[in-house]
């Protein structure tokens, strides 16, 4: 494997701003892998599986994409459509082009049934999605029960992968669940920081539930209890009274589980009663909804991440630069789109490795287990990223520590800032 665990023909991008002409070198080299990944694996298939139908692959996409939570289905939504349109431009499954088949949920559990209900009546081959993670639980039983694969790109839930026995299981993610991200989490205040007095402030959906569940577990491997728990529903404009007695609780750190501007209110609460402590949490506080929401009071916030929006690879640098030319402008929420994106070609190298191409849900769920080609992808290098007994694809290894500087993320350790030259795979 070469330093940056990328295919030899792709040379590694130095760190910073790549110029213009840097940026074309990637598209090109980026865009050669594409091709040879996809016609390596097409040549796998036997010959008459090759010569077939030019109807399109019907893939089902359902997410928030207008309503709350929008600020970070749209850019889960355009990761998506990118990878289509790199897929379909080197002839997609056998010559026949992938067709996205879009539902919005709106963020709403009742509405993401419904939209979940519509598309297996549309005979998707298989569906990318969900954000919220009481969204997806809500609709998860519709994909197993008629045995239709679903990638998961966005929803960090731990019960989403959970809820059915792995070997039978047809809910697949590409996301860091909440199991892995706040033992990463309270690993590093506690340990690194030494913050021990923690209050954590958790909304009533189906996220914070889980999230808040997977927050005291984490602490209480660490021997630890929260010195104070607040509970909030969505939409509350005003938390100085929780955060008050968080403060009288001796808290030192300020632990938020919550998906939208709630995350916002509890920093510029904080501002207003000039508590200076550090808020920190899950990925949410990298949403727009809270850096654009608290502004100076978010500054210095840690979150975990898998992706950070810097070039510091070839591939980085290429699905940045892709992203932001399709789109006219940076993207939104960085893990959401790259996530979205890896989660599109996993499932385009499932296809691939379906020998008599029939995409039936048992022959992609059996090929998503363990008979794909390695996909070289923006977050990871996925080698076996499933298996009959594992349907997450992300590790702990991979995730890193991110932090609101000058009201963007960057990397709160210099070290991360290295380690993430280098790709990490599935531990």
């Amino acid at each position: 494997m070469n330093p940056t665990d990328q295919p030899s023909t792709v040379q590694t991008a130095a760190p910073g701003i790549p110029d213009a002409r840097r940026r074309s070198g990637h598209l090109r080299a980026w865009s050669a892998v594409v091709a040879s990944g996809v016609l390596a694996c097409t040549a796998l298939l036997p010959a008459q599986a090759q010569i077939g139908s030019t109807v399109p692959v019907r893939v089902g996409v359902v997410g928030p994409f207008t309503g709350p939570s929008a600020d970070f289905g749209v850019p889960m939504l355009n990761g998506i459509k990118l990878a289509v349109d790199e897929i379909n431009a080197v002839g997609g499954y056998l010559g026949r082009p992938l067709e996205l088949v879009i539902k919005d949920d709106t963020a709403d559990p009742d509405q993401g049934r419904k939209v979940s209900q519509e598309l297996l009546n549309e005979k998707v081959v298989a569906t990318i999605g969900f954000c919220n993670t009481g969204v997806a639980l809500k609709a998860i039983d519709l994909f197993q029960g008629a045995a239709s694969p679903l990638i998961v790109p966005c929803s960090t839930g731990t019960a989403v992968t959970a809820k059915y026995p792995a070997p039978e299981s047809y809910i697949f993610r590409v996301q860091g669940r909440d199991a892995i991200q706040a033992p990463f989490l309270v690993e590093d205040i506690v340990v690194k920081r030494g913050w021990d007095k923690v209050a954590v402030f958790a909304d009533k959906t189906g996220y914070g539930e889980g999230g808040y569940n997977d927050v005291v577990a984490a602490l209480a491997a660490k021997n630890l209890k929260p010195v104070y728990v607040a509970r909030f529903d969505l939409g509350v404009k005003d938390l100085t009274a929780e955060l008050t007695a968080a403060r009288n609780a001796g808290a030192n750190v300020v632990y938020s589980y919550t998906v939208g501007p709630e995350n916002a209110t509890i920093a510029n609460g904080k501002k207003a009663l000039n508590w200076k402590v550090p808020q920190v949490g899950p990925w949410t506080l990298s949403f727009p909804f809270f850096l654009e929401g608290a502004k100076d009071a978010a500054e210095g916030a840690l979150m975990v991440q898998t992706f950070i929006a810097e070039p510091s690879n070839e591939r980085r640098a290429a699905f940045l630069s892709s992203y932001t030319r399709k789109y006219h402008g940076k993207v939104a929420v960085p893990m959401a789109a790259a996530n979205a994106y890896d989660a599109t070609y996993l499932l385009m190298y499932s296809f691939l490795g379906i020998r008599d191409g029939n995409l039936t849900g048992k022959a992609i769920k059996e090929s998503l287990e363990g008979k794909m080609k390695t996909y070289y992808g923006v977050v990871s290098t996925y080698d076996k990223p499933f298996s009959v007994q594992d349907k997450d694809a992300i590790t702990r290894n991979m995730l890193v520590m991110g932090m609101v500087k000058n009201g963007a993320i960057t990397f709160a350790y210099p070290e991360d800032a290295k380690r993430n030259l280098i790709i990490q795979r599935k531990q």
